[in-house]
């Protein structure tokens, strides 16, 4: 209930009784046709507290919000001259009656390029005045910028970026109240100032091994990322073991990918026998747990290069998601996607040549 009064306000009937965040934020505006920012709308909850959703429905709504009713004010007003604008890291977030309401813009993870741009015009200046240092103390160049992003941040946005500068100001900061004598920072130096690098791509990720295949993904809807899919054959009766942390519809894709196999063993030069005397194991080490419909080439991959000991090509990684027919369906998050088959060193990707259609 409370939740729903935030927006709808209190009736008077209850003691410090006001009007709701809407009408209030109109009234310092001053004015009937404000913007409102609502930021992270992804984070609501329903719990016994009240379902925030269903009030903010009548506030998106054009069919009911030009006669929105605060409790407070006790009048149908009209809201249909304020435009929202709503923020939110993962649109799965939102609740499907509000999401269809929205006109949804997708904003993509930056590019290497673009953050290292953004943290010497606004980053590096900005965290230098919070440390108390003369603008221009703080000397980072491309590369170093560059290293900074690669192995100690992993997102879409900057945020984690700025902390990184944050962090290197305020050492710098230190060496002049305390009157040290230090050096401008450089990679040789740099764990001095960050300490160890605690993300970096694995060689084990370039692949080049029987049973190795690079597959790429999509994390959080923010920012791309690199599967290492494995595939090892032991005795047994022909059947599919799937570890890591995938989520139902990579497992499916598995399944999909080994009865396509077993359909077309003949044509790809596999032994039936081999298939059918074996197990197959594949793995997906991904401590973060791996979901979407993009991994299903990669899947098949691993599991035919074992088969046939045909090992994979180094540095090449591939995305699409295949069907029980052999096709090849289109995929999205292509360009995150590329960014991290970059940031890992990969050189040459598989993908679809329609990509627009589904989203990874």
């Amino acid at each position: 209930v409370y939740k729903r009064q935030v927006i709808r306000g209190h009736r008077r009937t209850y003691v410090g009784a006001m009007c709701g965040r809407i009408l209030a934020g109109m009234k310092q505006a001053g004015t009937i046709n404000p913007v409102f920012l609502l930021d992270e709308i992804d984070k609501l909850t329903r719990d016994a507290h009240g379902d925030p959703s269903s009030a903010l429905l009548e506030v998106l709504d054009p069919a009911q919000n030009d006669h929105f009713k605060d409790n407070f004010l006790e009048l149908p007003y009209d809201l249909s001259q304020v435009m929202f604008i709503l923020t939110a890291n993962d649109i799965r977030g939102i609740p499907m009656p509000l999401r269809d309401r929205m006109e949804i813009i997708q904003l993509r993870s930056y590019t290497e390029i673009e953050k290292i741009h953004i943290a010497k015009s606004y980053l590096i200046p900005k965290q230098e005045k919070a440390a108390g240092i003369p603008e221009g103390t703080v000397k980072l160049d491309d590369d170093l910028l560059k290293l900074i992003i690669n192995q100690y941040t992993f997102e879409g946005g900057v945020r984690s970026l700025e902390r990184k500068i944050a962090e290197i100001c305020r050492k710098y900061a230190t060496f002049i109240v305390t009157g040290q004598k230090f050096k401008d920072i450089c990679a040789e130096n740099i764990e001095d100032y960050l300490g160890h690098n605690r993300i970096k791509e694995l060689d084990v990720y370039k692949g080049g091994n029987v049973g190795e295949v690079v597959g790429l993904s999509v994390v959080g809807d923010i920012t791309g990322g690199l599967l290492l899919i494995e595939a090892i054959l032991s005795e047994g009766k022909g059947e599919l073991q799937l570890t890591g942390q995938p989520g139902k519809m990579m497992q499916e894709s598995s399944k999909i990918a080994f009865s396509l196999i077993k359909s077309r063993a003949k044509s790809w030069g596999i032994p039936m026998d081999k298939i059918n005397k074996n197990n197959i194991h594949l793995s997906i080490p991904n401590k973060n747990g791996v979901e979407g419909p993009s991994a299903g080439i990669a899947m098949t991959t691993a599991m035919v290069s074992v088969f046939t000991g045909i090992p994979v090509k180094e540095k090449l990684a591939m995305t699409g998601e295949i069907s029980l027919s052999g096709r090849v369906f289109p995929i999205g998050g292509v360009r995150d996607k590329l960014i991290a088959a970059a940031r890992g060193g990969i050189k040459e990707c598989i993908i679809p040549v329609s990509y627009t259609h589904l989203r990874a």
